[in-house]
């Protein structure tokens, strides 16, 4: 079915580039998949010396031929939707500009002796692999469960927050400074250490009552790092629960793409999705 004042065309290019459903947007999401992990792994690649001076004209023909490709999908991304703005500024469309923009500017005020900052905004090639969660299904899904999940986690933070400022300044005033607690920012430091069960051991108690006390956020730790993940599955599973499947039916209006499998209209501006 085509869209009114929509060109075939547009439509076609349209459910190539933003769908996943038909075998064609299959395939041109598996071509970039490949792109990007490929990118991801030259930048590192160029990172080991003996390696970038053996190879640095592959990797530098290399690495062209992939802004090359990049540039062109960025570009007809924009081509095939009627309002570009919607693209050009989301995440995504943010993501793709920046992806590409490194090799150009290195290209334009660069020379046989690139300057530090440029060498470095080259190194900003890795995030491509950023592009990656487009192509990825369930993200859209994760995403929501966050979101919905975000009052239910900051409270859940600000607890635990309150809870390292209590337990930092009890084990100031039992350790102190001869226990290597010298203030209490410091002494919260280590409460957020120990809670978070990462352990550096710059600071340790030396009293039996501190060690006592360290012992308990220690295992209080370990219940207090699965309550995020509890709060986000349930969430993720109600979804699932209540019907709400993201497809891949992206709008070729105004780029929303949170669509239900049942959507034949865009529940944002009302526009027929492609069929």
């Amino acid at each position: 079915m085509k869209h009114p004042e929509y060109p075939a065309w547009k439509q076609k290019l349209h459910e190539i580039i933003y769908e996943a459903d038909t075998p064609a947007g299959k395939l041109f999401d598996i071509v970039l998949l490949f792109f990007i992990v490929f990118s991801v792994v030259l930048v590192m690649l160029e990172s080991i010396t003996s390696i970038n001076t053996k190879y640095e004209d592959t990797f530098y023909i290399a690495e062209w031929v992939i802004t090359i490709i990049f540039s062109i999908e960025y570009i007809l991304r924009i081509i095939v939707i009627k309002r570009p703005r919607h693209y050009i500024f989301s995440f995504y469309g943010i993501v793709d500009l920046l992806s590409t923009l490194p090799s150009y500017i290195s290209f334009f005020f660069g020379g046989q002796n690139l300057l530090l900052t440029i060498r470095a905004l080259r190194l900003l090639r890795v995030f491509r692999i950023l592009k990656v969660t487009r192509y990825i299904g369930e993200s859209n899904k994760l995403a929501s469960a966050l979101r919905n999940s975000k009052a239910k986690i900051l409270v859940f933070l600000f607890a635990v927050l309150i809870i390292c400022v209590i337990a930092g300044t009890l084990m100031y005033l039992i350790e102190g400074e001869n226990g290597g607690f010298d203030n209490i920012p410091l002494s919260i430091y280590w409460c957020i250490v120990t809670l978070t069960t990462v352990g550096f051991g710059d600071i340790a108690p030396i009293t039996p009552l501190g060690r006592f006390i360290a012992s308990l956020i220690m295992i209080m730790g370990y219940g207090i790092i699965a309550v995020p993940t509890g709060i986000v599955s349930a969430e993720y599973n109600r979804m699932g629960a209540d019907g709400h499947h993201g497809n891949t039916q992206v709008c070729p209006n105004c780029n929303e793409d949170k669509h239900l499998d049942t959507a034949h209209y865009c529940h944002k501006c009302g526009h027929l999705l492609n069929a």
